[in-house]
Formats: structure tokens, sequence, C-alpha cells
């Protein structure tokens, strides 16, 4: 209740004692002298008993006062009672307003939660992810929803909330760990009960991941090539609109990517900047082959690589320069024999993290120094993850609870898949 309401309120109830008071007054004086005729008519008649106006007592008071002026000290007492009645309840009335007024939202109503609201709120239970502490217990949400949290550095967000909730998660796992603290804090715990894999692109020892591999021939190969090129175009995620260049980039890639893995023995992005870039033969004749491979058998060259080939030459030198240039720029990182080697094969794949026997956890670690560098390679692998578990709502019961610990997410750039699917993405 607002504070003006109770000032209503605490005018209308003195008022309503007040006028009692004064009523009692005049009916005790009336039974006092007998109901005489000379008290005037009464207002009404209550169970045969005569109900006079409230204001009846004063005027007696000042006619009749003379002639049993005791009776009328006994109705004054009554009255002024009445009135000390009012004072104290207003005395009351206005401590409660006070405290009401403590509640000021003028400037918001935010504040901290009372604990039946937390509890209310389920952050209570024993499994989720760790908010925080109340006391002794820990506060945890365990439902649909995404969770965001955001402090300043070093203020404990990982020591706080990343680390003790990948020490008790019981699924599986994807961990976006920048300075692969996470991975030395939790790793060996999570490998006690499920699959644990190290992803860095600057580590010769690191699990190796090919994103072509994760393309399924046949009625979807285009959909999921077109999604690699998507994020092969926009390596830092800052894309508004894309230009000429990058446009016609994307549909040489397209068709480049198809051609290595339906005609290459080297079916790795390392491979597509190879065969773009072949110094054996001019592009002309990289050009040529793509449309005279028989990728299909006896049905010919694919369509998609036939058209992006054809598209490209006939398009003049200068103009088929500057698309090549711009198409190579976004291989560049795969000339990194490290990274190359670490994208030759798959030691793992999307369907394992979620399809296994046991919940497996993945780190994605880059070390800051190559944080800018291999932005664009994590930026895919977490694109391709986040398409190909979205595409099924009916698998999730099949799969293991999957936490997407995406700790110090922004240094990743814009991702338009997650920005899109933060909706919906929770149902799968």
């Amino acid at each position: 209740m607002s504070a003006s309401r109770v000032m209503w309120g605490q005018i209308a109830v003195v008022f309503a004692i007040v006028l009692l008071a004064v009523w009692a007054a005049t009916q005790w004086v009336a039974w006092r002298l007998g109901f005489q005729p000379q008290l005037g008519s009464p207002w009404f008649a209550l169970v045969g008993l005569p109900i006079y106006p409230p204001p009846a007592f004063f005027w007696w008071w000042f006619f009749f006062d003379a002639y049993a002026p005791h009776v009328f000290l006994e109705g004054a007492g009554i009255a002024a009672s009445g009135g000390l009645v009012a004072i104290t309840v207003a005395i009351l009335m206005s401590i409660y307003r006070a405290r009401e007024a403590k509640d000021v939202r003028t400037f918001g109503s935010a504040r901290w939660a009372e604990p039946h609201e937390i509890e209310a709120a389920g952050l209570l239970g024993d499994d989720g992810v760790v908010l925080g502490r109340l006391d002794r217990t820990y506060l945890r949400h365990d439902g649909a929803e995404h969770v965001l949290c955001f402090a300043p550095t070093r203020s404990g967000k990982g020591v706080g909330l990343v680390v003790p909730t990948l020490l008790t998660w019981p699924g599986a796992s994807i961990v976006h760990d920048i300075k692969g603290e996470n991975w030395e804090l939790t790793a060996g715990f999570r490998a006690r009960f499920g699959r644990v894999l190290l992803f860095d692109p600057t580590n010769a020892n690191s699990a190796a991941y090919n994103p072509l591999l994760e393309v399924r021939k046949g009625e979807w190969e285009v959909r999921d090539v077109q999604n690699v090129a998507d994020v092969l175009v926009d390596p830092e995620g800052s894309l508004e609109k894309r230009n000429h260049w990058e446009k016609t980039s994307h549909s040489l890639l397209v068709g480049a990517i198809l051609h290595v893995l339906y005609a290459e023995t080297d079916k790795t992005l390392a491979g597509v900047a190879a065969f773009l870039s072949d110094p054996r033969r001019p592009i002309e004749s990289t050009l040529s082959a793509m449309m005279t491979t028989p990728h299909l058998g006896e049905k010919g060259p694919h369509p998609v690589i036939a058209s992006a080939a054809r598209e490209l030459l006939n398009k003049s030198d200068n103009e088929r320069s500057g698309v090549l240039s711009t198409a190579m720029s976004f291989l560049g990182l795969y000339r990194d024999p490290v990274v190359a080697a670490v994208t030759a094969r798959c030691d793992w794949r999307i369907a394992d993290l979620v399809s296994g026997e046991k919940p497996t956890t993945l780190y994605l670690v880059v070390p800051p120094s190559d944080i800018s560098r291999t932005k664009p390679l994590v930026r895919l692998v977490l694109n391709q993850i986040g398409r190909r578990l979205t595409e099924d709502l009916h698998a999730k019961g099949r799969r293991h609870r999957l936490l997407l610990m995406l700790d110090e997410f922004p240094a990743l750039g814009r991702l338009d898949f997650f920005e899109s699917a933060l909706a919906f993405m929770a149902g799968y």
C-alpha cells in the first residue's frame, strides 16, 4: 500500500472514531434523560430504541445544561475519550506511514532479495549454475533460462561462479577459457566422471578438430558449407553488411570448400587455402578444374561448385584478383603449421559432446597473445556447435544436459547466430 493511500485511510479512521464517540455521547445523554420529548424527534428507531443525529448532543448541551449538568459532563467525557482514542490511532498510523516511507522508489525499486523471495525463485536447489552464497547455502540456478554475470576485472567472477559451477555441474559442458585457468583448476576433477577435451589451436598436442568434417554430404552440404563461409568472411564479428568483395569471396569459398571435400585429398581449411593458391597453376586453371571435375560421378560437376567458378571467371582480371586476395585473407590463419595440424583431423565430433556414453567437457583455450589471430577459428567452432545442436528439438531427451560456460564471451566479437538464438537455444 502506498503512503498516500495510508494517509487518506488515517484521516478517514480518525474522523470515524470522533463521529462514533460524539454519537455515543448523544445516545448516552438521551438515555440518561429518559428520551424526553423536549429532546426532539429521533432520527430513526432501532429495535425500539430512538436513534438521534450525532450533533444533537451539542444542541442539547447548549439549551438544557442548567437542568442536568452532571449528565452533560458524562456525555462530554464520552466525546472527549473518542478524541483521545482518535489521537492515539493517528499517532500509530503516522508511525506506520513513516516506516512505509523507507521503501522509497523515486530512483527505482531494486533491492536485495529477502530469504523467502530467494526460496520462491528456486535458487536453493542442490544442482545448477552457482550464483553465490547465502550464509552457508549456495545459490544455484537450475532452470532453462540464461545466466549473465558481469563485473570488473579480477572481481571474483571466475572463482565465485565459473569454477564452483564446473566442479559441481554433472552434465556436459563447453567452456570458453581464454587463459586456461579453468582447465587447470577443474579438468582433473571433471575427468573422473566424464571425458575432457582441450582444444587449443596454438598447441600441437591439442585435441584436433576439422570443421570441414562436420559438413554432411547430401541435402545439407550446401547449407553446412555456407555456414562455415559465413564465419570465415567475418573473422572479427564486426560486419553489419558485407561489401562487394566479401560477398563474392563468400561465393568462391563455398565452391572451393565443396570442391575440396569432393575431389581433393586434403579435406581441410588449410587444403582449401592450398587449392586456391597452388603455385603450380594459375587461378584460371583452378577454376576450370572446379567446373570440369565430375564431383557427382556420371551426373558431372557439382552445380554449386561449377557456378561459383564460372561466376569468378566471368569477372575481369583485376576484379578476379581482388576477389581471390580477399578470400585468401580469410584463410591466412590456416597456413600456420600448428593450426593446420590441429584442424587436419577430428579427435572429437559435435555429437560426441552430448550423445556420448559419459558427459564430455570441451575447453576452448587460447593464449591471450593469440586471441586476435585465432578468433576466427574459435568463432567457427562455436558457431558450428550452436547450429548443429539446435537443429532437432526432439533430440533433447537423448542428450546429456549441456552447459555453455562462455567466460570472457565479448572477446569473440559478434556472433550473429548466438545473438538471434538466445531466445530459443535454451529449449534444446
